[in-house]
């Protein structure tokens, strides 16, 4: 077996998406599945299609444009805010996008008109997390500006939270935006049939049935891929934490000290991490590192195996307490979290290989 290789086990995505799916009718959201988390691989789109779900986002046009290549019967949506520079391929091949700057809308309306098209767009709020979005106060005066350019169809408005500003959706921001949408349409005599509230993380609202109804759509791609909540540190039950396992090959294995010696600068990556001293160790390297994959987003399978860092090349496991026959050769396998099966993907480093 050529090593590392990221398997992908198929079948549990498949049930994974059946489930949120079904969850989600319940309450009359809309999935839209995000594909951005395993560089959109055609085998996984695949297993999500054939688990429900037909309407799909990602970041990357070049992702979009793939899938859309093969499974051109499904929808998507460009959830990153397009650039200017793309407004031709994002016009072809997303059936919307999301959008924040009225500059941008400006010329992907006249690409859109030159094109003999009409582009539907959702208009981003920020309702606290600070990434994209126009303020709630400004939303007003952008959405009059929308509507008298020909070329878009605004569709609804959306938010996104626990990205980069760590906050949590709740009640209270999902109200911020239905409060806004219910003034626009009042005020612009309009129907804005979509309220986009967030993502994985929104999931514990529906959960609590605390989610106000009119939320309708919701971008997921964390609780399909790994059944997991990890802003709300909560694993979903009865969905799978275990379609993507890690697999790295042992190439030293060495008792060693656990403090290393000598006079310490900084890491290749400028950090300078603390080592407490635990003796003598046995020490696994393993051919894989941070080039390829974020090692805090591991979680060896082994419980006894303890991950003590890595170089961009190098993954150094203590193996001391393993029970594991563990030799050079040995393979040793992981549990991902979502930035890990992100960078994993990333990597032409790393075979992938897809289980049914």
């Amino acid at each position: 077996m050529y090593t590392p290789v990221l398997e992908v086990n198929l079948g549990k995505i498949k049930h994974n998406t059946q489930k949120i799916k079904e969850f989600c009718e319940i309450s009359n959201i809309e999935v839209c599945a995000i594909t951005k988390g395993f560089c959109a691989e055609l085998p996984i789109v695949e297993a999500i299609i054939e688990g429900g779900l037909n309407f799909f986002g990602d970041s990357r046009i070049q992702n979009i444009i793939k899938v859309k290549k093969k499974f051109p019967h499904v929808k998507y949506m460009m959830i990153r805010i397009p650039k200017i520079s793309e407004a031709e391929k994002v016009i072809t091949y997303a059936d919307i996008s999301l959008q924040s700057q009225l500059e941008v809308i400006e010329v992907y309306s006249q690409k859109a008109i030159s094109m003999g098209k009409v582009h539907n767009i959702i208009l981003m709020v920020d309702v606290g997390d600070l990434r994209e979005g126009v303020m709630p106060e400004d939303a007003e005066q952008v959405v009059g500006k929308i509507l008298s350019m020909k070329g878009v169809n605004l569709m609804g408005v959306g938010t996104n939270v626990g990205c980069y500003g760590s906050i949590m959706p709740t009640v209270e921001n999902a109200t911020i935006l239905i409060n806004l949408r219910n003034k626009l349409e009042k005020t612009y005599n309009i129907k804005l049939p979509i309220i986009s509230g967030g993502a994985t993380s929104s999931l514990k609202l529906l959960r609590e049935n605390n989610m106000p109804k009119e939320i309708n759509n919701l971008r997921i791609g964390e609780a399909i891929l790994l059944g997991e909540d990890s802003n709300n540190g909560i694993m979903l039950e009865g969905y799978h934490q275990d379609a993507f396992i890690l697999k790295a090959e042992v190439i030293e294995l060495r008792d060693k000290p656990s403090v290393p010696i000598g006079e310490r600068g900084y890491d290749a990556f400028g950090n300078q991490p603390e080592y407490p001293d635990k003796g003598i160790r046995r020490r696994a390297i393993l051919s894989i590192g941070r080039q390829d994959v974020r090692v805090e987003a591991l979680t060896p399978i082994c419980p006894d195996m303890e991950i003590l860092g890595a170089s961009s090349d190098h993954l150094i496991v203590d193996v001391t307490d393993s029970k594991e026959n563990t030799e050079p050769g040995s393979i040793i396998a992981f549990r991902c979290a979502y930035s890990a099966m992100l960078s994993l993907t990333t990597s032409p480093y790393v075979e992938k290989v897809f289980i049914p």
